[in-house]
């Protein structure tokens, strides 16, 4: 029996949280036809993680892969999300769990980043004329921080005039700062890029200090653009073949 692939998002209190991870979860399905895939929550939504891989198990599953639906290693990927699996697997010890690579960086991503900009009316002739705000949710974690501003780094040498990253929190600058200091260094359009899976309470405080101070164009979450897809299946296949790895492996 092929491991199903169990999607690990955080939860959120906002309905369209779990409504966009549910909208990937279909088109992972669909893309990889023969391949059960799960969802699960660490917080605010049901199932969880817990729930899920006792019911697998309860199946008679005997291997799974986890895939975080994060996009940098913060501390949900390293904390949160190893301790969550690890409680289920001290519980389930005939299920054997392998905790996939978390979503970025990829270029995948950078690429679902440029057709989210254009499905919002920006064209690849207006690249050397705008600058792109990168902003991300934010963290306290200095790697994470360092992932962001390295893609915002090698994004810029597409075209775009300049690339820069905020944060929604944890750490600065913030969204509108970053549209405000690129309208100031001479950029003459400005739109804002949220790199985020979901919607929910820090998107949106991307989109209100976008629009605060003038951004030009906000374009949409990630959320299950063809390129997540192709990726989280591609994080599933390097899991699947590094399975027994001591690394990966949590439970035998």
């Amino acid at each position: 029996m092929r491991a199903p692939l169990v999607l690990v998002a955080h939860g959120s209190r906002d309905p369209r949280h779990a409504a966009t991870v549910a909208q990937l979860r279909a088109r992972v399905a669909e893309q990889r036809p023969g391949l059960r895939v799960e969802v699960a929550f660490l917080d605010f939504n049901a199932p969880g993680v817990g729930q899920v891989l006792e019911r697998l198990a309860a199946e008679g599953v005997r291997e799974a892969v986890a895939q975080p639906l994060l996009l940098t290693r913060a501390f949900h990927a390293k904390a949160d999300v190893p301790a969550a699996l690890r409680r289920a697997a001290s519980r389930l010890p005939g299920l054997s769990l392998v905790q996939a690579d978390v979503l970025g960086p990829s270029p995948l991503l950078t690429t679902a980043l440029e057709r989210r900009l254009h499905e919002a009316g920006v064209r690849p002739g207006d690249r050397r004329s705008t600058g792109v705000v990168l902003a991300s949710a934010g963290s306290s974690d200095p790697e994470a921080i360092a992932v962001i501003a390295a893609i915002a780094r090698e994004w810029r040498h597409t075209g775009w005039c300049a690339v820069r990253p905020a944060f929604a929190s944890a750490c600065a600058p913030r969204t509108e700062d970053a549209v405000r200091a690129l309208r100031a260094a001479g950029a003459e359009h400005v739109v804002v890029a949220p790199y985020v899976l979901a919607p929910g309470r820090l998107p949106d405080r991307i989109a209100t200090g976008a629009a605060a101070a003038g951004a030009d164009v906000v374009a949409d979450v990630l959320g299950p653009a063809p390129e997540v897809v192709d990726l989280l299946l591609r994080r599933f296949d390097e899991a699947t073949a590094m399975a027994g790895s001591p690394a990966l492996e949590l439970a035998q």
